[in-house]
């Protein structure tokens, strides 16, 4: 690779991602993957080694059909060549910055509309669900406190799996009120509540742990943390038969539980704006969604709503969220 090319890509992957965007390897993690992906793609293309390419090469016209190439030759989904192409845009503008002469493709790159795609389907377990779950954990043997306490702290939380593998002791504080500090998305903390049971879950790992102040909570042995692909392995081994076949298969993972935690706070009444806050959204819009997901809620509404033989328009009540101003509120945004 030129010098000049392979110096602005060490100088984006190593001072601008982490420390002028501040965003945590796994983010960095998902560029690196994409910028590869495209160097090997214009390097065949262009029919060199990667080594000799320069800036020149990385032109608009590749961009595109790099983009071609995913959903066509790849195979990737809609969802992932808009990820790809939302990574060449930061990539591209931090060259326009240091590259003037490249700035009229940035432009054009950075004009490539976004294909429309419909949202994933997002599943979450009901609460009779839950508690059948957890009934259903051993509780002898070597890890089953601490499968038992892994699985209580994300139905509470709703943390990301990330965030749970870098949880460690002094992330905590058990002391009434008890919470956890959570390192999330954007180098960003939030601060959550934790239940009673939770903590005492938490506390009797903790005793049984005796790791240093700053050892992880959920640990694989030896003091080394369980990685996502542990913690996943982990939810497998327990939930899998909660998983559902038909039109739109459920799956039970970690992620699974963030969404069952958003969807049972929001149908026991918790305002939307503090499950944003609970899950660590940037978007309000993001926490809306689950609202379209309780089946219950909807349910209740229907038959407040049916009218039968006894009951008629004149007969009914004031509907009790004309008196709930937080739950207008809540509408309002929508």
């Amino acid at each position: 690779m030129n010098s000049s090319l392979g110096s602005l890509i060490q100088s984006f992957f190593i001072d601008h991602l982490p420390v002028q965007k501040g965003l945590r390897q796994g983010s960095i993690r998902s560029y690196r993957d994409t910028v590869r992906l495209f160097l090997g793609f214009v390097s065949e293309q262009r029919r060199i080694s990667i080594t000799s390419l320069t800036v020149e090469d990385l032109t608009f016209e590749r961009v595109l059909t790099f983009l071609k190439y995913l959903e066509q030759q790849r195979g990737n989904s809609v969802r992932t060549r808009n990820q790809r192409r939302a990574a060449l845009n930061t990539f591209y503008a931090y060259l326009a910055l240091r590259v003037p002469e490249m700035l009229a493709a940035c432009q054009q790159i950075a004009a490539i509309p976004v294909k429309r795609t419909s949202l994933p389907d997002t599943h979450y377990l009901e609460q009779e669900e839950v508690t059948a779950l957890f009934r259903s954990l051993p509780k002898q043997g070597r890890f089953a406190l601490r499968d038992r306490t892994l699985l209580l702290f994300l139905y509470n939380t709703g943390a990301r799996v990330q965030e749970v593998a870098e949880l460690r002791r002094d992330h905590l504080d058990l002391a009434h009120p008890a919470k956890v500090h959570l390192h999330g998305k954007g180098d960003k903390w939030r601060v959550c509540p934790l239940w009673d049971e939770t903590v005492k879950y938490l506390q009797q790992l903790l005793d049984e742990q005796r790791t240093l102040p700053n050892g992880p909570v959920f640990g694989a042995g030896k003091s080394r943390p369980l990685t996502r692909f542990g913690i996943y392995k982990i939810v497998r081994r327990h939930a899998a038969p909660w998983d559902t076949d038909g039109p739109q298969p459920r799956h039970v993972s970690p992620h699974l539980f963030r969404h069952t935690a958003a969807v049972h706070l929001l149908e026991s009444g918790v305002e939307v704006n503090v499950i944003r806050g609970w899950l660590g959204h940037v978007s309000l819009d993001t926490t809306n969604r689950y609202a379209e997901l309780t089946l219950r809620a909807k349910t209740e509404a229907l038959r407040a709503c049916e009218i039968g033989p006894s009951n008629s328009g004149a007969s009914r009540t004031r509907a009790v969220w004309k008196d709930d101003k937080s739950l207008i509120e809540w509408l309002n945004a929508l």
